[in-house]
């Protein structure tokens, strides 16, 4: 069972009221979204900053590991990924993380769990947005794959947009990239999370425009 197969009302939380708090590496700060499980080593969503020239010591992803690089660039033993880049690291890898310059990452840790899942470093800067069959929305799809749920993608509300009741059958995570996306329940400005719950509606709205980072299943 998954943290969100508990809530029955969406869980909200403003990164921007949170206070950045120690890692255990040096140079590297975060935000936790969300946590179940022990201190160190349980499922986790965390905004990450590294002040620059920091890193951490070389280590593994029991059940995966998902970076979307929100600012600066970060860099691994296996690249450079500037901003916009997305990387999913399956069950059981391993890097030694770093940034020269700083950089600011969304991080989920110990949520993908399972053998033969995709690799994948993607520079979504290089993305095309594709239109989908509801005026004013676009998506760049990250991640799909047969044989698990989850379905990973870009959201792109045009200015004005205006969406007719979504139902959430499996839960979903949202994170709000740029602009502001509204629904019945308030407005959600850039910096905010917002995690549904199993089976929940809503009908989003944005006046403004907006990017959002979703997580389906």
């Amino acid at each position: 069972m998954s943290p969100s197969d508990l809530l029955d009302s969406p869980l909200v939380i403003d990164a921007k009221q949170l206070d950045w708090t120690p890692s255990p590496a040096d140079g590297v700060v975060r935000k936790r979204l969300k946590h179940s499980g022990p201190a160190e080593s349980g499922m986790v969503t965390s905004l990450v900053r590294y002040r620059p020239a920091s890193h951490f010591d070389r280590h593994y992803h029991p059940d995966g590991e998902e970076i979307l690089v929100l600012e600066g660039v970060f860099s691994d033993e296996h690249g450079d990924y500037p901003a916009g880049s997305y990387l999913l690291n399956p069950d059981g890898s391993g890097h030694r993380p770093f940034s020269e310059p700083g950089c600011l990452l969304l991080v989920k840790l110990r949520q993908y769990p399972g053998q033969g899942r995709q690799q994948l470093a993607l520079d979504t800067g290089q993305m095309a947005w594709q239109a989908l069959d509801r005026p004013g929305v676009f998506r760049k799809q990250l991640y799909r794959q047969a044989g698990f749920d989850e379905r990973i993608s870009l959201i792109q509300l045009r200015p004005g947009t205006e969406l007719s009741p979504l139902c959430h059958s499996a839960g979903a995570e949202i994170y709000v990239l740029e602009g502001a996306v509204e629904d019945e329940q308030g407005r959600y400005d850039e910096g905010c999370f917002i995690q549904l719950p199993p089976g929940y509606c809503h009908q989003p709205r944005s006046r403004t425009g907006c990017v959002l980072y979703l997580k389906q299943g």
